[in-house]
């Protein structure tokens, strides 16, 4: 009957430290719709990040798989930015800025993709906006980490309009 209990304690002891030491979800990205984004931003203004995406586009599995899985950049994202996570092929009508957008069958893409991208399919593509009706900024092609710290700073903390990208950058004491 002793050994049984023992048995059972010792059971329920390697139970808790599994369970208290376990591997713990990671912080994701709060990818939001353009809706959601717009009710938030109406809300409370803060810049806006887009990440343009194809079902079929290796380079943007890959960097869904490595870079917006970063910590530092999850983190990051997270308080300074509205993340939308779009897929440019997607052949709903989007409302964006009080514009409504739709499928363009000629090119198998979504106007507001083409809108965003300025006609370029380049994917993946994330589209900085400063505000949510400023001129987007795309930059096109896969970003490690290191390559996506400097233009996601720039967006949310540059302190003028003013101050280039080059400027800045020059700057920026790079931590990622």
């Amino acid at each position: 009957m002793m050994q049984k209990v023992k048995c059972f304690l010792w059971v329920g002891l390697i139970a808790m430290l599994f369970f208290s030491f376990g591997v713990r979800p990671k912080e994701q990205i709060n990818w939001l719709s353009f809706e959601q984004m717009q009710e938030a931003y109406a809300k409370n203004p803060k810049p806006i990040l887009v990440d343009l995406y194809t079902n079929w586009c290796g380079w943007c599995k890959e960097m869904d798989r490595t870079t917006y899985n970063n910590a530092k950049v999850v983190a990051y994202i997270n308080e300074h930015y509205y993340a939308v996570r779009y897929n440019a092929e997607s052949e709903d009508s989007v409302l964006f800025n009080n514009k409504k957008f739709g499928y363009n069958k000629r090119y198998k893409t979504n106007e507001v993709a083409m809108y965003l991208s300025f006609d370029r399919f380049e994917y993946p593509n994330t589209i900085f906006l400063s505000a949510i009706d400023a001129r987007p900024a795309p930059l096109s092609g896969y970003m490690k980490p290191k390559e996506l710290e400097a233009p996601l700073k720039y967006f949310a903390e540059r302190k003028s309009e003013q101050q280039t990208f080059v400027e800045f950058n020059r700057k920026l004491k790079k931590e990622w």
